[in-house]
């Protein structure tokens, strides 16, 4: 099995069947679409997700995307058809959903040698707090570091901060943190002075992930993924950029008030 270095080698590699069953007899059962909002207690931001998810066997895979890059309809134009087929004529996050879907069923997280980090029962604002602080305690920097943070969420800032670090967010929405903090939009201004990054897996999505990636391997820095989106593609770059990774398979927390599992990785070089 050869290395693979971008997200787009990974998918040639499972098109030639390098990563599993053959992907020309393996059916998407399933594509659907969800759009999530959310307030959390004591906030003034309203998140507006919405995610493609596709079902692979014994996995979903899932990919959050912007207003516009997805009709609903895709989701009985896609549903039966190959993954093969689906990885080169969907459009992207319905190719990042299937893909994880993929990659999760032939090697499930539950199955793997991860560790298990289960959120417990609760409010949203509790299992918001219990999932960023696991996210958080991936990251292996001194007190004063500067962390990048790609994908913002209030909660993982405040992870991040407690943790003695300096957070340098860094999102396409969101032009402000809870605290007043501004956000950037551009990556870059962050990348290429932090000490470590942590990015969310929607960057996989909208393809920066890659940027990201060797950015990170070039300067050597850390990189932690925390991922609901496309956390079994995630892994597969483990050691070869990514230095840890928080994997969060569907459903995801803020879709239950029940203990799940999330699953943190970390890369052996």
């Amino acid at each position: 099995m050869k290395a693979v270095s971008t997200v787009d080698e990974l998918v040639d590699a499972v098109r030639a069947g390098e990563h599993g069953p053959d992907p020309h007899d393996t059916a998407a059962t399933s594509v659907f679409w969800v759009h999530h909002g959310t307030r959390l207690a004591g906030g003034t931001t309203t998140y507006r997700n919405q995610y493609v998810l596709a079902r692979v066997g014994g996995a979903i895979g899932g990919c959050a995307f912007a207003d516009g890059e997805v009709d609903p309809a895709v989701c009985a134009e896609a549903s039966g058809a190959s993954v093969a087929d689906l990885l080169v004529t969907a459009p992207g996050p319905v190719r990042v959903a299937v893909l994880d879907a993929y990659l999760a069923n032939a090697r499930p997280h539950r199955a793997s040698d991860a560790e298990q980090v289960r959120l417990p029962a609760g409010t949203p604002e509790s299992r918001a707090v219990a999932r960023d602080t696991a996210v958080a305690g991936l990251l292996d920097v001194p007190s004063g570091a500067k962390v990048a943070l790609i994908g913002v969420v209030n909660p993982l800032v405040a992870a991040i901060r407690d943790r003695g670090a300096e957070c340098l967010p860094c999102d396409l929405v969101l032009r402000t943190t809870q605290w007043g903090d501004p956000v950037t939009t551009d990556m870059r201004q962050v990348l290429d002075i932090a000490d470590a990054v942590v990015a969310t897996g929607m960057t996989i999505g909208n393809g920066t992930f890659d940027e990201i990636l060797t950015t990170c391997r070039d300067r050597g820095v850390p990189l932690v993924v925390y991922a609901q989106t496309g956390s079994a593609v995630a892994r597969h770059f483990l050691g070869a950029g990514v230095t840890a990774l928080s994997a969060e398979p569907f459903p995801f927390s803020q879709f239950s008030a029940e203990e799940t599992v999330l699953y943190r990785y970390r890369a052996h070089y």
